[in-house]
């Protein structure tokens, strides 16, 4: 974003007039009712959808970061990231609207011969019915299980559903502006249209013209976490505190939570917006002899955007353990790092999720045992060493020559969740710093990382290390779908993570 940019009153009058509509809910169900081909007709008026949306959750955004407690709100970074999503917002509402023919209205509105898709049915690459579900009311009374057929900064899960879902709105709104005023008031996401249609150009020029904004908009947001971690620091600077006020907790979650959702449907869109465009690749591939293979034809055929409708668990634990070792033996000098077994009380766990929020929280999760496994056994191992040769020096004990005890991953399926145990023996926490870890910037690190001002927002790869921010960001996306992050210590000897993952049909969107 550049310098210059700023926050004009009348945007802010627009900004404020948003921010006081509803947001809709989306559910999980709707996401995947795409299929792995999407229709351009649905994804058109899918990208209609989320252009209304998205303005009215970027609107709340400003609003509480205007608000946030405090003076929180007066930080730099604060206002920084506050003129970013105010940006957002500008580009997305002076979006050109698309141009609705008679003639594409026709297609659009010709479901008779489109195939149409129940909130119980999810589409194979073919267009057929993958699977089709039980009433979500009727599969919690008589199998609270997901089917395991029904199996990456991603959203949403579903709920009881009807022609209506998509506009159940948070009862959270900001005011009591009535309900039908809102863009997005009594439409879905997710609407059927005809699969063979030939659709003009208008439709997959507007599709792609949504696409481009979006992509724009979420490079510009990638740094987010980072520059509003810089903002507290900020602030405990200033104010000379080590911890953060439970005021700024509170909104903190609020703010993190709701970026996950905004993140996940704009992620969930481009990706959908991609494989819409495969099918021409695909056919040129076939003709050129350059095909995967049914290996990867399968491996495009279980996704539906960043939805994996069938995510192994313990392929995902295993990627998380392997990027977790590299990280560990490159920071610590190490050739091998402690072990990581992995257990699964059977051979194949499959449920629908994002493998992107997945490996997140197993990552960060590993991450904190490898480090409290090495840095409470270092001293003791090298202690035991020199109490057998007196005439070592700890200086002189190579790390790799201790023997470290293993971190134990544990999956288990149950009918209700999916539940990973990560159990380590680094010496624990003292029962007073229990609620202290889930409180940002809350680190062992002895300095925090601070952004250059000029940090490239656009980066991937945002400094997280040493913010403090890993458990409980990890806690809200377990939290995002219904599930939980929770953490046992036994001071001394060690700490049991566990990690709920929902499987249940129940739970929708959380809007704040």
């Amino acid at each position: 974003m550049g310098t210059g940019w700023k926050l004009s009153p009348a945007l802010r009058e627009q900004l404020y007039r948003y921010a006081g509509y509803k947001q809709t809910s989306i559910s999980l169900r709707q996401m995947v009712q795409f299929g792995p081909n999407p229709s351009p007709g649905s994804l058109f008026l899918a990208s209609q959808f989320i252009v209304e949306e998205l303005p009215i959750r970027l609107a709340l955004k400003v609003k509480d970061l205007e608000n946030a407690p405090l003076g929180l709100c007066n930080m730099p970074s604060t206002i920084k990231v506050q003129n970013w999503y105010a940006q957002s917002f500008e580009e997305l509402v002076n979006l050109p609207k698309p141009t609705v023919s008679e003639e594409l209205q026709r297609l659009l509105n010709q479901n008779g011969n489109a195939r149409r898709v129940s909130e119980n049915q999810i589409l194979h690459e073919d267009n057929s019915v993958l699977e089709e579900k039980q009433n979500p009311v009727h599969e919690e009374l008589n199998n609270p299980a997901i089917n395991n057929v029904f199996s990456d900064d991603g959203i949403i899960i579903r709920h009881p559903s009807s022609s209506s879902a998509g506009a159940n709105a948070s009862s959270a709104a900001v005011s009591s502006r009535s309900m039908s005023e809102s863009p997005t008031f009594g439409k879905t996401y997710y609407t059927p249209t005809a699969m063979n249609a030939v659709w003009p150009k208008e439709v997959y020029d507007y599709n792609k013209l949504v696409h481009d904004a979006l992509s724009k908009i979420k490079k510009r947001h990638d740094a987010t976490v980072a520059t509003m971690a810089q903002g507290v620091q900020e602030w405990k600077n200033e104010n000379k505190t080590v911890f953060v006020n439970s005021s700024i907790q509170t909104f903190l979650d609020r703010f993190y939570m709701s970026r996950i959702g905004i993140r996940m449907l704009i992620g969930q869109h481009l990706s959908l917006h991609m494989a819409q465009q495969k099918p021409k690749s695909k056919f040129a591939g076939l003709m050129n002899g350059t095909s995967g293979g049914s290996g990867s034809m399968k491996a495009k055929s279980n996704y539906v955007g960043v939805i994996c409708t069938d995510c192994n668990v313990g392929e995902i634990a295993e990627d998380a353990i392997e990027t977790a070792k590299y990280i560990c033996e490159e920071y610590y000098g190490l050739f091998d790092c402690p072990e990581i077994q992995l257990i699964l009380t059977k051979n194949e766990i499959q449920f629908m999720y994002v493998p992107g929020h997945l490996i997140h929280m197993l990552f960060e999760t590993l991450k904190n045992s490898l480090r409290a496994t090495i840095e409470f056994h270092t001293p003791r191992l090298k202690q035991k060493m020199i109490e057998k040769n007196p005439d070592l020096k700890p200086e002189d004990i190579d790390i790799n020559d201790l023997k470290f005890p293993p971190v134990k991953v544990i999956i288990s399926e149950g009918s209700e969740d999916i539940a990973v145990k990560i159990s380590d023996e680094g010496g624990g926490i003292p029962r007073s710093e229990i609620p202290l870890i889930w409180t940002y910037l809350y680190t062992t690190v002895s300095q925090t990382p601070v952004l250059d001002s000029e940090y490239n927002q656009t980066s991937f790869k945002a400094p997280m290390a040493g913010f403090g921010y890993g458990l409980p960001i990890s806690r809200l996306y377990a939290q995002y779908f219904g599930g939980d992050l929770k953490l046992i210590s036994m001071e001394g000897y060690g700490t049991d993570v566990y990690l709920h993952l929902n499987r249940l049909s129940s739970s929708s969107e959380p809007l704040p």
